[in-house]
């Protein structure tokens, strides 16, 4: 099985009021190819930061990432931007979304601004409607962002991150701003997502949400404290109690 994301010795630090705030301390853990990887922990504990900065968006301290193979920590800013675009997707609690564009043209839009596919605009416009359609959202194409609901707009952000085939989805706790049915509907098309193959990196608080992925981290002080393999024999019930225990042995 390929790895595609390698994290060794990840350090970050903030220096705040000339006091040294070491957020994540010598990380290690590697994600293959097709897993679905929860990251849990207590608020402040670097869940987010881990996630910022093993995806590029945020600068490593010390240590290396290597992405596909690719020691992230030596690319340039130009570099990594486009690594972000087009072999990554993002996920986050805010939906960010252009208000001068419709839903549709806000999921083409990395498309448009990629150089990795040589195709038309009617080529890429065509893949975004079926993305829309297979997550049940090809009705509000045309809509403005503020005319949709919650739930549909996450969908559409699960559908821009996927435009550019990424190797691999980080999400920031992509449920976290939406009512329980809604927060349902976006795990059960993000489970479809990571059963077809696609690799998939997830923060959370929810236990819930936890329990869908193929293997949990539980982070605290900045320092993975375990890991929990989670059975994808059981039931789903099964599967959130067993992971909660593991989480209330671990401090949660």
């Amino acid at each position: 099985m390929n790895t595609v994301l390698e994290v060794r010795d990840l350090c970050k630090t903030y220096i705040v009021n000339k006091r040294q705030n070491n957020v994540l301390r010598n990380v290690n853990f590697s994600v293959n190819e097709g897993e679905m990887i929860g990251v849990m922990g207590p608020s402040g504990s670097g869940k987010s930061t881990l996630l910022y900065t093993v995806s590029g968006m945020d600068k490593m301290t010390a240590g290396e990432v290597f992405f596909c193979g690719k020691n992230m920590s030596a690319l340039h800013e130009n570099e990594l931007a486009r690594m972000r675009l087009e072999d990554m997707g993002f996920i986050f609690q805010q939906m960010y979304m252009m208000k001068n564009l419709s839903v549709l043209d806000n999921i083409i839009l990395p498309a448009v601004k990629s150089s990795k596919k040589k195709v038309s605009n009617r080529i890429i416009e065509q893949r975004g409607r079926e993305l829309m359609k297979r997550l049940g959202i090809a009705e509000i194409a045309g809509n403005d962002i503020n005319e949709v609901s919650g739930g549909q707009l996450q969908r559409a952000c699960i559908c821009r991150s996927m435009i550019n085939d990424p190797k691999i989805i980080f999400a920031d706790e992509p449920t976290g701003s939406l009512n329980r049915t809604s927060s349902e509907e976006v795990m059960k098309e993000l489970a479809k997502l990571n059963a077809n193959g696609t690799t998939i990196m997830i923060v959370t608080h929810d236990v819930k949400v936890a329990a869908k992925c193929t293997r949990v981290l539980f982070i605290v002080d900045g320092n993975i404290k375990g890991e929990y393999n989670i059975d994808s024999e059981k039931n789903m019930r099964d599967r959130e109690r067993c992971l909660n225990n593991w989480l209330m042995e671990m401090g949660w």
